[in-house]
């Protein structure tokens, strides 16, 4: 579960994360929030990429969603935008893929950033971050973390004194509408397209609603801080 450098193996599965250079917000509406999962589903090809393509054109988001591609570079099982960083679960399917996708989904973001509110430089703090998931328990904390994350915004200390109202935070996370929880415990949107949840082994088929995560993260969280 090292930071970076870590190899990216075929096969393997990874937790993948950055955030904004200095802390800074990088989402500041949702059209910027919008952009990003567009973008996750576009990079994520061996195609080349060229904005022009897709967004001068007025094409509508469902319109997006719906281009064919061809071979995918990952496979992406979980993601979560916050205002400052993001989080993405993936599957390393080619050799390289991980870090392709990555640079076009950084590059393209960054360029639309910059172009919208008039700055330069890098947007993003380094090189993207990336831990290496090797077991099933770690696994399903790292898919519970992703999907809870949110929850900082309305508690910023959930992770340390626990959720104190479970139906305020769950009423909550449910209407966040930039992850991947809703295209797992709602139901069906234009989004779904993101995830190729066929490239995941069935770690998830026990964690069917909000109380499940917070289980999963719970225990395996007081599991390793009792080893440590």
């Amino acid at each position: 579960m090292s930071i970076r450098p870590v190899p990216f193996l075929v096969g393997e599965y990874y937790h993948l994360y950055n955030r904004g250079n200095d802390k800074r917000i990088i989402f500041l509406d949702g059209y910027d929030f919008k952009r990003f999962m567009l973008l996750l589903y576009i990079c994520n090809s061996t195609d080349p990429f060229h904005m022009s393509s897709f967004f001068n054109r007025g094409l509508a988001s469902v319109e997006i969603f719906s281009v064919k591609r061809t071979d995918i570079l990952v496979g992406i099982g979980a993601y979560c935008s916050m205002p400052n960083h993001f989080h993405i679960l993936v599957h390393e399917k080619t050799e390289g893929g991980i870090s392709v996708f990555m640079q076009k989904l950084s590059t393209a973001y960054s360029m639309y950033f910059n172009k919208r509110y008039g700055r330069s430089g890098s947007l993003f703090e380094g090189k993207f971050k990336a831990k290496h998931i090797d077991n099933e328990p770690y696994f399903n904390w790292v898919f519970s973390y992703i999907h809870l994350n949110p929850v900082k915004l309305i508690n910023p200390a959930w992770k340390e004194e626990g959720i104190q109202d479970v139906e305020k935070t769950k009423k909550y996370i449910n209407e966040y509408k930039y992850s991947s929880y809703h295209d797992y415990f709602i139901d069906e949107r234009p989004e779904k397209v993101i995830l190729n949840k066929e490239e995941f082994p069935e770690h998830f088929s026990k964690l069917r609603d909000f109380e499940d995560l917070c289980r999963e993260f719970t225990t395996y969280s007081e599991d390793n801080k009792s080893n440590t």
